[in-house]
């Protein structure tokens, strides 16, 4: 509850809002979006007007709005409020919207001191810190969700791009670059954003999950493609964007998830009879070229008609060596998608498979499904 005198304090309206008190002070100090009042003319005290103001400045940056924009996009709120009379009790004293300006300045509106700050704070709050680089506006607003730990946030902006965007585009333009620049600030920061990489990672699984449920009803009766990460590979992104995507054209899957014993690959496959076998390895360490030969020769069938799988290498720990005989190694997801699209006659939904168990390969060279 608000104090009806003074306001809350930083921590209360940190945890309203989900993100850090340092996060709110930081708002403050470099963007001057603190609170209207000051508790002894220090302490920092927020209204309801000032809380309204933090949350509009948490929805736009989570949209990928650059905070130097979403701060004065934010003060607008607060200001609007305050003159409708809705700032409740703490804004009717004898302090105006302007006090909030960082400390050096004295006097004025806050526009002017904040402009200076501007330039560099664009600079660095492309992801909150994280190494992002040229991508798009909604990539940025996905990294400093995940930075803030903001969870509503973050799934609401990746149904969005999926929607928007279609599996492939959302994957490799928005979710990719994002998991990449969360694991390179992990991998260089120490046992630090550990827990920005599991929620954003649990996240981007749930998006692609729920993508997987909502796509078109496959054929009962058409082979499927089975999917599974290689013993001792643990990264299952990959392949569930690949489950997405088969999703989305309607073509069936069978995703058995991380380090699959070879044992049980080789009972999946004689037991489904798939089309294909996407096998993913994100290191060469994991990559086991055994293993897919074996794969690749497994036959299935009635005597006399018997077919083998396309055994697709996905992932980068594949690289170094060519394909062998009935196996492709796919560029990225769009490329994947496309060689088994073709196993099914086409790219719109499933067909009967065209050429299922023909050991020469479709032409595919590179990395894998992407991720």
């Amino acid at each position: 509850m608000y104090d009806t005198v003074h306001g809350i304090t930083t921590g209360a309206v940190a945890r309203r809002l989900g993100v850090s008190p340092t996060t709110v002070r930081s708002w403050d100090r470099r963007y001057g979006i603190g609170p209207a009042v000051r508790a002894d003319g220090r302490h920092r005290r927020w209204s309801p007007a000032d809380v309204s103001m933090l949350e509009e400045m948490c929805r736009l940056t989570a949209s990928g709005v650059p905070p130097a924009e979403a701060a004065r996009a934010a003060r607008e709120v607060r200001s609007a409020l305050v003159a409708a009379g809705a700032g409740g009790p703490v804004d009717s004293a004898p302090a105006p919207v302007p006090a909030p300006v960082p400390a050096p300045p004295s006097s004025g509106p806050a526009a002017p001191p904040e402009e200076p700050p501007a330039r560099p704070a664009r600079r660095a709050a492309a992801g909150s810190g994280l190494p992002l680089g040229d991508v798009r506006q909604e990539c940025r607003g996905l990294a400093r969700a995940a930075v803030r730990l903001d969870g509503p946030a973050m799934e609401a902006l990746l149904q969005g791009v999926l929607a928007e965007y279609g599996l492939v585009t959302a994957w490799e333009e928005v979710m990719v670059p994002t998991l990449h620049a969360v694991g390179r600030k992990w991998e260089s920061s120490g046992d630090r954003y550990v827990e920005v990489e599991h929620l954003l990672s649990w996240h981007v699984s749930t998006a692609l999950r729920r993508a997987a449920v909502t796509g078109p009803a496959a054929a009962s009766q058409a082979p499927p493609v089975v999917l599974a990460c290689v013993p001792a590979e643990q990264h299952t992104l990959p392949l569930e964007a690949l489950a997405a995507g088969l999703a989305e054209r309607g073509l069936p899957a069978r995703m058995f998830g991380a380090a699959v014993p070879a044992e049980a690959l080789d009972a999946a496959v004689r037991r489904s009879g798939p089309a294909a076998v996407v096998l993913w390895s994100q290191a060469r360490s994991t990559a086991d070229h055994a293993l897919a030969r074996h794969v690749a020769g497994t036959a299935f069938g009635v005597r006399g008609a018997r077919t083998a799988p396309l055994v697709l290498l996905a992932g980068p720990g594949w690289r170094g060596r060519p394909p062998g005989p009935g196996t492709a190694r796919p560029a990225g997801l769009r490329e994947a998608l496309d060689v088994v699209s073709r196993l099914y006659g086409g790219s719109e939904g499933p067909l009967k498979p065209a050429g299922h168990g023909e050991r020469t390969g479709p032409d595919g060279q590179g990395g894998g499904t992407g991720g």
